[in-house]
């Protein structure tokens, strides 16, 4: 099977569509880190992503009666344009279902490409199930994003390609991983050529559906997956890919929100490309591959898997970036209620940069400050930190990595209520589509009252909002019956120390 896939990725039909891209070096991260760090720039393909590969030459193996027909995807992101792009080529009619909440960018890059767009569903699965009724009833012929032997195949050109580029010696090939076409075309060539050299697939860690399958045994089905990388935000891994990497891939890494964020800058710095999150995935685990292991001296290699992000997103990249690199601690401190006591906190803490102070009036005796203080990489200097301010007197909260705080509470006005009352405090992801919040108002009881509501509009396909609702004794213990009618992933927070110190 491996000599075969080899020789399909040898014959694919992409050039037609998509270009050869370059290694581009990262000396910024080479010298930081001590390694020769290189990035495949697949951001700079015509669709800004590597997907035109897989679908030109999935499309490059139809009949004459299936082109004349047309082709159909169920697609929120890249695969749709690549589709788009590979149909236009071929003069060959597109129809691309999305989901109402795609961003409109997409929307109207796919459009861009000729391809015709129907909106439907708020979620991927709801998108999939219209495009097949659309197969039964026009005869279309549907072109998967990854569970197809000639889509890996025409991924796997980008492992033929780095292998023709770089011919000095290559110790690593970081490769991300959302259903598994392009770490499955990419292992099956690397491994059949250069065994010796590590295909190391990353993962963002609330969609690792590899490393769930590897670990199982078997194809498994996440029960909850992130969407922070759109792009990777698969509930399971392809069954032709897992099939050929099985015994392919030397280890699986995973990654956090702001671990991706910090890859996104350091792309940005070393190749002044600004790069989508899953787009900086394998550069992120890179990064962390390096951290845990030591290595020096080695040539390291990662994709740059796409580029297709919304401007007005980046600026929540940009907030998680220092804590991605641990340049950030998030703390909330305790310090007496009475004048000078901030200028005596300071004087503790030293010669440090605070890049945030967050303070409201609360009490007569104490006060709750949310601080960021700037440290050096790596969590030692946190920790000495936090051990410092211990030493001094003061209570700390550690929040560096609670999602509460760095989400919600760090931009929420207000302080606490003038009067006591009991509520119960829920942090959702919505679908950014209009009618979304009604829709859940709509399934909560009429005498459930909202006592807190934050939203930031992140630029993604959806929105992070943070609910307080004073519940009757009586539904208690049926609160997340209502949420679970709702669809929405959530979430309960009433008791994170976050919101116990700052809200409540």
């Amino acid at each position: 099977m491996l000599e075969a896939t080899v020789k399909k990725i040898l014959q694919a039909r992409v050039y037609e569509a998509a270009r050869e891209t370059p290694i581009s070096p990262a000396p910024m991260l080479s010298r930081r880190f001590n390694n020769q760090i290189l990035i495949k720039r697949e951001d700079l393909q015509p669709v800004h992503s590597f997907k035109v590969r897989g679908a030109y030459n999935r499309m490059a193996h139809l009949t004459d009666e299936q082109k004349a027909k047309g082709v159909i995807a169920a697609s929120a992101g890249n695969h749709a344009q690549g589709l788009a792009l590979a149909a236009k080529q071929m003069g060959v009619k597109a129809v691309i279902v999305m989901p109402r909440i795609t961003p409109e960018i997409k929307v109207a890059a796919v459009r861009g490409w000729g391809a015709k767009v129907i909106l439907k569903g708020d979620a991927f699965a709801a998108a999939a199930e219209h495009a097949q009724e659309l197969v039964e009833a026009h005869g279309y012929t549907y072109i998967p994003p990854f569970d197809d032997i000639d889509v890996v195949a025409g991924q796997g050109t980008v492992a033929m390609e780095i292998l023709r580029q770089h011919s000095g010696p290559i110790d690593a090939v970081f490769i991300p991983v959302g259903g598994g076409g392009l770490i499955a075309g990419m292992a099956a060539y690397i491994k059949y050529l250069r065994p010796e050299i590590k295909v190391i697939g990353v993962e963002a860690e609330d969609s690792a559906c590899l490393k769930a399958a590897l670990e199982a045994g078997e194809r498994v089905v996440l029960d909850q997956v992130g969407v922070f990388a759109e792009g990777v935000a698969v509930a399971q891994i392809g069954e032709i890919p897992l099939s050929l990497m099985r015994d392919l891939v030397d280890q699986v890494i995973t990654v956090n929100t702001d671990e991706m964020c910090a890859a996104v800058k350091d792309i940005f710095e070393d190749t002044r490309a600004v790069s989508e999150t899953s787009g900086a995935l394998s550069l992120a685990g890179l990064k962390k591959y390096i951290q845990e292991t030591g290595a020096e001296g080695q040539t390291l290699i990662c994709i740059n898997s796409g580029a297709n992000t919304n401007f007005d997103r980046l600026q929540h990249i940009a907030e998680r970036t220092e804590l991605g690199e641990q340049r950030e601690a998030i703390l909330a401190v305790t310090i007496p209620e009475r004048p000078g006591s901030f200028k005596k906190f300071c004087r503790t803490i030293g010669k440090r940069m605070v890049t945030e102070f967050n303070y409201r009036y609360a009490d007569a005796d104490q006060a709750h400050i949310f601080v960021g203080i700037q440290v050096k990489p790596g969590g030692e200097d946190r920790q000495a930190l936090i051990g410092k301010l211990i030493e001094a007197g003061y209570p700390v909260e550690d929040l560096t990595d609670n999602e509460l705080a760095k989400l919600h509470i760090r931009h929420l006005g207000g302080g606490r209520p003038r009067t006591e009352f009991t509520e119960e405090v829920y942090r959702f992801e919505f679908p950014e589509r209009p009618g979304a919040l009604m829709n859940f108002l709509t399934h909560l009881p009429q005498d459930w009252n909202i006592s807190l509501f934050h939203y930031r509009n992140h630029g993604a396909a959806y929105g992070r909002v943070l609910v307080g609702m004073q519940i009757p004794n009586g539904d208690r213990s049926h609160v997340e019956e209502h949420f679970d009618a709702i669809g929405y992933r959530y979430w309960k927070e009433s008791d994170n120390p976050a919101y116990q110190l700052f809200m409540a």
